[in-house]
Parts: C-alpha cells; sequence; structure tokens
C-alpha cells in the first residue's frame, strides 16, 4: 500500500510543514501485556485508547509509521455532521426511521466530542465553525434543497438553503448555482488535532509505538498482536487502520479487506493572500465542498491560504502532472487565484465501503474493528473511538446500532475490483456532464 510517491506526497504535505513533531516514539519490542492493544494512530485508535485510559484500563498502540501519517493528518479537514449523502440513504433504507435517528444523533455528537476533546486538552488546531455545500447546476440545486427539508423533518437539524439570488454572497465564485449552509460543522487542521489527541493520550498514560506494524493476531481469549520486533498480549483488541492495514491487512483482518476500497484524494495549498483578499472567498470563511459524485472541497486556512483538494483516483497510482491538474481545477472555481504559485501538494487515501456508510463490528467477541469512514470521517473517527470504548467498558447499544448497517465486497476479488470500480466512477463522471 505503501509507496514511494505516497511517502513523497506526505512529505510535501502544508500540513506537516506547519507542524513540529515530537520526538518518534520507539517501536515495541519484546513482549508487553495491556487490557486493550489498539492497532492504528490516527483519529479513531487515538480516540479510542484516550477513552479506554481514562475508564482505568491499560492501553498499548501500535502505528506503522507515525501518529497522524494516514489519513487523519493529511485529510481536507472538514469536520461535518452525518454520513454523506450515500452513506445517510444506506441507513435510511437499512434501519427503522428511529434508530436512523439515533445514528445521525451520534453524529451530532461527534462535532460536540470534537469540540469537547479540543477544550478540554487545549489543543491548538485552527478550528473555524461553519460549512457550505454547493451545488453547480439547477437539477443538483433541487436535489439539495430537498436534503436540506428532509434533515429538518426526519432529524431537527437546521440548515440554511441558499439560493441563486443569495449564493454569490456566500462565495466568490460564479461556479455555483445555490448552496447551504452548516453552522455546526467546521474545519481544522488536521495533523495539528491528530497531534494534540496523541499527546492527550499520553498523558493518560497511552503507550504508543510508532514504526510498529501490526503483522499477524493470534485470536482467543487473550488475543496477542505480533510486530516484527514485538507482541502485545491483551483481552481486547480495536483495529483502525482502515485501508492503511496495507498488506499486512491480510494476513491481521482478512475478512475485512474486501469490504473497503482505498479512494486516493489529493490537496493543494497556494502560496498565502493577504488577509482581505482571503477573506472575501468564502463568506465567514466556511468549509465548502460541491456535491457533485467527484467532488471538489476548499477552504481557507489560518494563515491565509486557499486549500483545495478533490481529483480522486480509483486506481490507486498517483495522477501524473498533479499538481498542475488540481490547480487546474482550483482556478475553474476561483480564476482570481491564477496569480499565486502552489508551494503545497499532497494526498493519500480514504476508505469506503459499497454504500458508503460506516463499518464498525467485532471479529468474535474480543476483537472490534473501526472502518469505512467514506469521506466523512474526521469528526466521526473521534466518536468511533468513543463508541468502542464505551462497548469495551460494557455499554454496546449505540456500537451496535451502527454496526446493524449491512456491508457488501467489492465485487471482482482482489484482482479485479480497482479496475471495475475505475470504469465504474467513469461512467457516473460522464453522467455528470449533463
Amino acid at each position: 500500500m505503501v509507496s514511494p510517491q505516497e511517502i513523497e506526497l506526505t512529505r510535501s504535505s502544508y500540513y506537516e510543514a506547519t507542524v513540529v513533531r515530537p520526538l518518534s516514539r520507539a517501536p515495541l519490542s519484546g513482549r508487553i501485556a495491556a487490557d486493550v492493544c489498539v492497532v492504528g494512530g490516527g483519529y479513531a485508535g487515538l480516540s479510542a485508547a484516550l477513552e479506554l485510559a481514562e475508564r482505568g484500563y491499560t492501553v498499548a498502540l501500535l502505528e506503522a509509521q507515525q501518529v497522524g501519517w494516514g489519513a487523519s493528518g493529511r485529510n481536507g479537514g472538514q469536520a461535518l455532521v452525518g454520513f454523506g449523502f450515500a452513506g445517510q440513504e444506506a441507513i435510511e433504507v437499512q434501519l427503522h426511521a428511529m434508530d436512523a435517528r439515533r445514528a445521525w444523533d451520534i453524529s451530532v455528537e461527534a462535532l460536540q466530542l470534537l469540540h469537547a476533546r479540543i477544550d478540554q486538552h487545549a489543543i491548538e488546531c485552527d478550528y473555524v465553525p461553519g460549512q457550505l455545500s454547493l451545488a453547480v447546476n439547477a437539477r443538483k440545486a433541487r436535489a439539495l434543497k430537498a436534503w436540506v427539508e428532509h434533515v429538518a423533518r426526519a432529524y431537527d437539524y437546521p440548515l440554511h438553503f441558499i439560493s441563486p439570488d443569495e449564493v454569490g454572497n456566500w462565495i466568490a465564485s460564479e461556479r455555483f448555482h445555490a448552496g447551504a449552509f452548516d453552522p455546526q460543522s467546521g474545519h481544522l487542521h488536521p495533523l495539528k488535532f491528530c497531534l494534540g489527541l496523541a499527546a492527550a493520550a499520553r498523558t493518560a498514560n497511552v503507550r504508543i509505538f510508532e514504526n510498529s506494524a501490526a503483522i499477524r493476531i493470534e485470536r482467543g481469549a487473550n488475543p496477542v498482536v505480533i510486530t516484527t520486533a514485538g507482541e502485545v498480549s491483551c483481552r481486547f483488541v480495536v483495529l483502525a487502520g482502515n485501508v492503511y492495514l496495507g498488506e499486512f491487512g491480510k494476513r491481521v483482518a482478512p475478512e475485512l479487506m474486501p469490504r473497503i476500497m482505498p479512494v486516493g484524494t489529493y490537496i493543494i495549498a497556494t502560496a498565502p493572500m493577504d488577509k482581505a483578499r482571503a477573506d472575501a472567498l468564502i463568506r465567514q470563511r466556511a468549509a465548502a465542498f460541491d456535491t457533485n459524485l467527484v467532488l471538489d472541497y476548499f477552504r481557507v486556512t489560518a494563515d491565509h491560504r486557499l486549500l483545495f483538494g478533490g481529483g480522486e483516483s480509483y486506481s490507486t497510482a498517483t495522477p501524473r502532472n498533479l499538481a498542475g491538474r488540481m490547480r487546474q481545477r482550483m482556478l475553474a472555481v476561483f480564476p482570481q487565484l491564477a496569480d499565486l504559485p502552489v508551494p503545497y501538494v499532497w494526498g493519500g487515501f480514504v476508505d469506503i465501503t459499497m454504500n458508503q456508510a460506516p463499518d464498525f463490528g467485532r471479529l468474535g467477541s474480543n476483537i472490534y474493528y473501526l472502518q469505512g469512514f467514506s469521506g466523512h470521517g474526521l469528526a466521526l473517527a473521534v466518536m468511533a473511538g468513543k463508541l468502542v470504548a464505551e462497548t469495551i467498558a460494557g455499554q454496546a447499544e449505540r456500537f451496535d446500532l451502527l454496526s446493524r448497517i449491512k456491508h457488501h465486497a467489492f465485487p471482482g476479488g482482489a484482482l479485479l475490483r480497482t479496475p471495475a470500480l475505475v470504469l465504474g466512477m467513469l461512467y457516473y463522471r460522464l453522467r455528470e456532464l449533463f
């Protein structure tokens, strides 16, 4: 999974350039014991570890690279309510209306938990409230308005619909026909937040081991998680590596790998602007994304840059001339930024499920997994960590609610599922042109 191109893209990240990482934690060596072994040093794993430690459990966390190296340190930084349009639809199809409401309320609590973590642990991560969903034509505007009305009716969640007459007051772009504003969602510096969670976990006595990929689990009443240089004997395991379980995922949890697909997404950051110019781009400096299937997402950073993402790759190959292609996408939205250089370009993989709803569950009675966040994982992954900690502590009702969502393997098997998805996405991309 980890290619030289991806390593290079990680190094060129704006996020990495704007943090000071603590000294790397030593890799696991020898055999240790813990109540819980968490695999994965992103939001879900760190949140689970922190919550469990605060409940009195001893916790060891294994990270294959560095904390925040995967999607938690490279994403678009948008903290959103809900499960995305497709994910929410899948939940509503599978669950009773009352349970779908409970699932939605979990996502609302996810935003509240995000704020609580930031406040409690004094995490400096440039949080800004507000999020815009933007429709590029009249047909998509009608669908967006129907969504606004639906979440108000079904979930008592207020969104402000932005009509064609007023959309120009919200965003300095002629590309968009209408929009919707969510004051409760927002955006932040994702790597700063992730490193802040890791610092809080260490303060709570979580033992974090970096450069310690889990390569195998001996399952049983007392599982043993094995790395190349050590092993953790424990009572419970939490798998929170998602697509970054990588090549070892086929040995660690082979039954899970076919249910998620790595999808590449890429981001650029411009040179800084003066504050007034940056303020003029997006009202209230809200996070924004369009409602296309292959979407663009963007926001203004604390140091007055435009951060612009999109350009998904469904083949796991990094696109050629990535910086140039991403800059062209940005200029299609904001042509007035043509004078700005683009010093940063980076990307990585998110884990999507067939129905784009999250995939939580158990392997046996004492191994839990959290995956399939499908591009909505910033706040939800933090909440997922809390839910799995509740479950280990004996309060499984909310975790079990989400684990009832059924998932299917991607068609085509290991060799054909990626080409099949590429063809499918090309079909839907062509449909969006008409």
